[in-house]
């Protein structure tokens, strides 16, 4: 029985999604992270209120006069310092293609769950405005085939409005995209295990090793 009662305790954890929620409207961009069904809002943060500024404390003797104290506290830069290096194009590719995979992969794992966007055209002159509306509809049919191919799309509410009174045109964008945890977890440990292997087969070509 107990065995029972852990196999559907994996179950239910292997289920649990995570995920995030990104929109933007009137009010500016939002984004959250999405743990099960709890919102967790990643921006905008919340303002903190405004600590009382302390009292400039008195100069040190030390300090000669007409040098700011940021000049005094840099200290120097090291020579070559800002150059980064690069290393073997080589050695980079299998590292490359394993994250392609991952990608690959991953892309069909991930899924919509909710799609929704809600555009508003505004222009004073009616033949400009439908012809930019059935420009619209046409790129929104040309790209959700694309996006059905990258992603399993659940629910989806596209909607183009038009509006001549209005001074320019408006959005409302939301996504929410979801991943398994279970599925999660399966990913990380077999490409994960294979960036291992990779990394140990470049390191032991360095040292002249045969390679697995």
């Amino acid at each position: 029985m107990g065995w029972w009662i852990a196999l559907g305790i994996l179950v239910l954890v292997g289920t649990f999604p995570l995920g995030i929620r990104a929109a933007y409207g009137r009010g500016g961009a939002r984004v959250q992270v999405l743990v099960g069904f709890l919102p967790l809002t990643l921006y905008p943060r919340k303002k903190k209120q405004d600590e009382p500024k302390k009292a400039d404390s008195p100069e040190k003797p030390s300090q000669e006069k007409g040098e700011s104290p940021s000049r005094q506290s840099q200290a120097p830069e090291p020579s070559g310092g800002g150059q980064k290096q690069g290393g073997s194009l080589k050695e980079f590719f299998p590292l490359f293609r394993l994250g392609r995979d991952l990608l690959g992969t991953l892309r069909r794992k991930i899924i919509v769950r909710k799609l929704e966007c809600r555009l508003t055209l505004a222009c004073s002159d009616p033949c400009d405005l439908a012809v930019a509306y059935g420009r619209t509809w046409a790129a929104v049919g040309n790209l959700m085939p694309q996006l059905e191919r990258l992603f399993v799309i659940r629910k989806r509410d596209i909607q183009v409005d038009c509006d001549f009174s209005a001074d320019q045109p408006q959005i409302f964008a939301r996504i929410e995209l979801v991943i398994p945890l279970g599925r999660l977890a399966a990913l990380a440990a077999a490409y994960g295990f294979r960036a291992v292997r990779e990394y140990w087969n470049i390191m032991k070509k360095r040292k002249g090793g045969a390679v697995t």
